[in-house]
């Protein structure tokens, strides 16, 4: 047909495949979970079901080698991603901002939102319990299809209004950060681990 489809999304996945590294960023998530006080009080002050370092302590990789591991690991994945979206940094490169870890009990979910002051976002998955959710994207151009008709059933992704990315254990996803985004219900019986991060030019 004489269509073509303009200003897609992107969105990458990719994986660790490393499972020795993951049990070792599980290990270093749950330790900082029990050792960061502030992080429990903000996050209990703020209704989040679980534990996040995102508002307690903004120099993981200074202080656990796991983490700096991770970084030097996400910046490959980043350089790419940054390539494949044709951004022209005029010889730089993209450089961490900030990096926190999640761990979200049953029950637990985030609301839609995007994250201000930042190119590329990303979250890798180190405990992925069966029903633990996905990561649910939004379609950018949602709050000015006013009128529209929804999509049938059918239709392939790139037609959805959301689309639903399962992780595994070592998953790697990267978006670019004004692409709103959830984090759906923990259905699972136990925790999720992850750790999310911005990017900046």
């Amino acid at each position: 047909m004489p269509i073509r489809h303009l200003f897609a999304t992107p969105f990458y996945q990719d994986s660790l495949a490393d499972d020795a590294f993951v049990a070792e960023l599980d290990h270093s998530c749950r330790a900082l979970a029990e050792d960061d006080v502030a992080g429990r009080r903000w996050s209990k002050a703020k209704g989040y079901r679980g534990y996040t370092s995102y508002a307690s302590l903004a120099d993981l990789p200074q202080r656990d080698p796991a983490f700096a591991d991770l970084v030097r690991r996400l910046n490959r994945h980043v350089a790419a991603f940054a390539d494949a979206c044709a951004f022209d940094l005029g010889g730089r490169k993209l450089k961490i901002d900030s990096l926190w870890v999640n761990v979200l009990k049953p029950g637990g979910t985030h609301s839609g939102h995007i994250h201000p002051h930042s190119v590329v976002s990303g979250t890798v998955y180190v405990t992925v319990p069966p029903g633990s959710g996905a990561l649910k994207l939004e379609d950018p151009r949602l709050p000015m299809m006013m009128a529209a008709p929804p999509r049938r059933a059918d239709a392939d992704e790139s037609h959805a209004a959301f689309v639903y990315a399962e992780p595994q254990p070592g998953s790697v996803f990267l978006w670019e950060s004004w692409l709103r985004h959830e984090v759906v219900a923990n259905a699972a019986r136990a925790e999720r681990v992850s750790i999310s991060f911005n990017y900046r030019w």
